[in-house]
């Protein structure tokens, strides 16, 4: 019975001792991981309050109306107000968005210039169309209407030119939120209508002084950056140059003109011109 007793308190001795020697050390690891868990969840919800903030200054940024440095005068010329930068052109790419216009905007984008993509309507009908519209608005171009069809408004009826008009707003509003705030007449004829139609919707009416490329002898990319570069057109008698502080260059979404389109932004800053930004150009919402 003796040996029995001495067996049990040895036992108890033995069990009171590893639970002794083990407690002190489970309950610091047990309050560390605790406090490692809630020092974790602390610079989670730090790391969180900081994008959030962030992405509302970025959202703020976005929504930021620039104020206007530049207005369009009748002649289509892009002429500053007060102290702006006066040695200036515009860059801008009609007939968008066909076979070029997401290639010609990467390109403007690498080079670090924004531009007008004037659209026809039948180009943006289709899905596929709505979402090269879509990359263009989201890159940050400048969308402009340029009819549906690219009718001579000065050969239809006014509830045809009105449809020609409309109808591209009302379908560029749809797929990216905005009315177009710029129009451009299909070869450059416009109407009383057109004009007046185009007021009313809030638009500004802008031509160009020049551009090549839907001539046929500059439907070549060499030939096509010269002329843009000089301004000079001698094959289709311009033998003078258009190029001067303001001007406002047509281009269209053409093979050659994608291929031409770096050589022709090197070429104008070499002689000292800088690519206005359209989003600074005054409009009639301003």
């Amino acid at each position: 019975m003796k040996k029995v007793g001495v067996l049990v308190f040895i036992v108890i001795a033995i069990v009171l001792l590893s639970a002794c020697s083990s407690t002190p050390e489970e309950s610091t690891q047990e309050k560390s991981t605790d406090q490692d868990k809630a020092e974790q969840q602390e610079d989670q919800h730090s790391d969180s309050e900081e994008k959030e903030e962030e992405g509302k200054e970025a959202e703020e940024v976005s929504q930021e109306v620039k104020e206007p440095k530049y207005e369009v005068t009748e002649k289509a010329s892009i002429v500053p107000i007060d102290s702006a930068e006066e040695k200036v052109v515009l860059i801008t790419i009609d007939d968008a968005p066909d076979k070029y216009s997401l290639e010609m905007a990467n390109k403007l984008k690498e080079l670090n210039v924004n531009a007008i993509f004037f659209v026809n309507g039948h180009f943006i009908e289709s899905e596929e169309g709505a979402q090269k519209l879509k990359k263009l608005h989201d890159m940050g171009f400048i969308i402009g209407n340029h009819t549906k069809t690219h009718a001579n408004l000065k050969k239809i009826t006014k509830e045809e030119q009105r449809e020609e008009i409309l109808s591209v707003s009302d379908r560029v509003e749809e797929i990216i939120g905005k009315r177009p705030l710029f129009f451009r007449a299909p070869h450059g004829a416009n109407t009383d209508y057109s004009r007046k139609l185009a007021a009313e919707e809030g638009m500004t009416l802008m031509n160009w002084t020049y551009g090549y490329d839907y001539f046929e002898p500059y439907m070549d990319a060499n030939k096509l950056e010269q002329a843009m570069i000089s301004g000079e057109g001698p094959e289709v008698g311009v033998d003078y140059s258009l190029l001067k502080p303001g001007a406002n260059l047509l281009m269209h979404d053409r093979e050659w003109t994608n291929t031409a389109l770096p050589g022709i932004i090197k070429g104008l800053r070499d002689k000292g011109y800088k690519m206005v930004d359209p989003a600074l150009i005054k409009t009639k919402n301003m």
